[in-house]
């Protein structure tokens, strides 16, 4: 195993599971206290859904699981909200790599489990709590995913009752290119280039920054860019991706940071001594 795979299987193993609530008899049963002196009891049942009964009122429902291929899912009770009570978790393998996850919370005004649903978001790499890992700490969720030869991350994070996208990022084709314009150093445990993005409880983004694809950025803070310097004499620096004209030019060896990737255009951020930091687009890709 290499180190940015270590560094991957520790993301993936570190989940924040509170055992004081829950006494799980094996992974396919499972008791635990939902809310104050609600008990909920689950069972797997034949064709992958959870027969659960709360207790008080004596409800019952049948949820969809998380099955895998032999129609099974793990249980388990893991605050997800932060609340400080459990959640009902289902978990189960798909594929080689990847694990489906399914989250249901006690709604006290209805008496039942209803399923966790994060807000729909186009920048949502997995689709859904995949591979999830709980940051009390930060209280972010962590939602992960292989798909063909690299992994996505999605962070979520709450707005009231509301699970919204907070962080995700986008990887660079053909970020190779940017050599001939912009040099980074890099390691050989540097992962493939990407944008993270930020995004506030509407879903709009409030900062982008191009960083390393297989190092989830901190759950709190500013997203920390790559920095570059530029490799021609004179670099055009546009005020948009496609723009044919300019007044503004950077020079060889100034330094740069790296924001965001539009069609092989970067988006750079320029401290200028005098006037300070100074923003725009270069054609990466000429």
């Amino acid at each position: 195993m290499n180190h940015r795979d270590g560094r991957l299987l520790a993301v993936m193993l570190a989940l924040a599971i509170p055992a004081a609530h829950a006494q799980a008899m094996d992974q396919t049963t499972l008791q635990m206290e939902v809310a104050r002196g609600v008990r909920l009891q689950a069972e797997m049942q034949e064709g992958g859904d959870i027969a659960v009964v709360l207790t008080p009122p004596g409800t019952r429902q049948r949820l969809p699981g998380a099955p895998d291929a032999d129609g099974q899912s793990r249980l388990s009770a893991e605050d997800v909200d932060f609340d400080g009570q459990p959640e009902l978790v289902a978990r189960a393998s798909v594929g080689m790599v990847n694990e489906a996850v399914a989250v249901y919370r006690y709604d006290p005004r209805q008496r039942q489990m209803r399923a966790l649903e994060a807000t729909p978001h186009d920048d949502a790499q997995c689709g859904g709590l995949m591979g999830l890992t709980v940051d009390a700490p930060n209280r972010t969720l962590s939602s992960s995913c292989r798909s063909g030869a690299v992994w996505y991350v999605d962070l979520y994070r709450y707005d009231g009752p509301r699970l919204y996208l907070y962080r995700a990022l986008r990887f660079i084709h053909g970020s190779d290119a940017f050599e001939q314009v912009l040099f980074v150093k890099q390691t050989a445990d540097t992962g493939p280039f990407a944008v993270w993005s930020t995004f506030d409880t509407h879903g709009a983004v409030v900062e982008t920054a191009i960083g390393d694809g297989l190092v989830t950025p901190a759950s709190t803070g500013r997203l920390s860019p790559f920095s570059g310097t530029v490799v021609p004499a004179r670099l055009p620096l546009y005020a948009r991706p496609g723009d044919a004209r300019t007044t503004r030019y950077l020079v060889r060896d100034d330094r740069v940071e790296l924001l965001d990737e539009r069609d092989g255009w970067v988006q750079v951020r320029y401290h200028n001594p005098t006037r300070g930091d100074v923003l725009g687009w270069v054609n990466a890709m000429p």
